[in-house]
């Protein structure tokens, strides 16, 4: 007989290949900010759910609906409660993807939003990358091991197929906490040979990895990090335009993904 762990781990196995060969069906897509979320809630007609499947008292809000032949969950982490703005970073983002899984329990996840972008690595205002692999650059923990957890680096789902029928660029992103860059986070960033940076991707690819939840990371580029213009100008000058490509973005995906199994992307 198998010992038990051989066996639990084969089970594990056949699993991953029977959801793999299976079409998808229920996809969660996470998006930090509301001018981000509202327009592709308006492009696949999704609805506000007044009936929270989330905890008393969080402000994330989940829209939902049927699109083709998947069933399409939006959560946005909603506004703060005392400030009112958008609840973006790395906290907001691996709260709702944890509690989107356990709710929802997904097939793909989706983690689309705008981004800052380097021209050192091919960026330009309005590009869309797919990340291929996901990192922090703001977690500095200068003991051996300890370091290499701090820069939690994580591959995203490989969609080899998706990338060549859309003709999407493919990047490294790497994730902090603030919208500008120190010195350290430059520093950090080249390590991680990154193209683009946020301020959640590396927090879902955390929690889906943590959970085994293949995700897709979609990210628009709004700003020149290494550039001449200040970031948070060249953000918010650039923010409506940008949104609505990344918006066409999102809908291609879907409609690629639309009857296909995970192995197909």
């Amino acid at each position: 007989m198998a010992p038990l762990g051989n066996k639990s781990e084969a089970y594990e196995e056949a699993m991953v290949s029977v959801t793999e060969k299976r079409p998808i069906s229920t996809v969660v897509i996470i998006i930090a900010m509301q001018a981000e979320a509202l327009p592709v809630v308006n492009k696949f007609q999704l609805t506000e759910e007044p009936n929270s499947l989330f905890p008393e008292g969080v402000p994330w809000i989940r829209y939902h609906g049927t699109y083709k032949d998947l069933y399409i969950n939006l959560i946005w982490p909603g506004k703060d409660s005392v400030l009112g703005v958008d609840s973006i970073g790395t906290i907001s983002a691996s709260l709702v993807t944890y509690a989107s899984i356990q709710a929802l329990h997904p097939d793909l996840i989706i983690n689309a939003g705008t981004a800052g972008g380097f021209k050192a690595k091919g960026a330009s205002i309005g590009d869309v990358f797919i990340a291929s692999d996901c990192a922090f650059h703001d977690r500095r923990i200068p003991i051996p091991v300890f370091d290499l957890y701090g820069v939690g680096m994580r591959k995203a789902f490989e969609t080899i197929n998706l990338v060549q029928e859309l003709h999407l660029k493919v990047g490294k992103l790497s994730t902090g906490d603030s919208l500008d860059m120190t010195p350290h986070d430059e520093s950090s960033i080249t390590a991680n040979d990154a193209s683009v940076k946020d301020m959640e991707g590396a927090a879902v690819a955390y929690v889906a990895d943590l959970l085994k939840v293949p995700t897709i990371f979609i990210k628009a580029v709004t700003d020149i990090v290494d550039g001449a213009k200040p970031t948070a100008e060249e953000f918010l000058q650039n923010l409506a335009s940008v949104t609505a490509v990344l918006d066409q973005a999102v809908e291609q995906v879907i409609d690629f993904i639309n009857g296909k199994c995970l192995s197909e992307l």
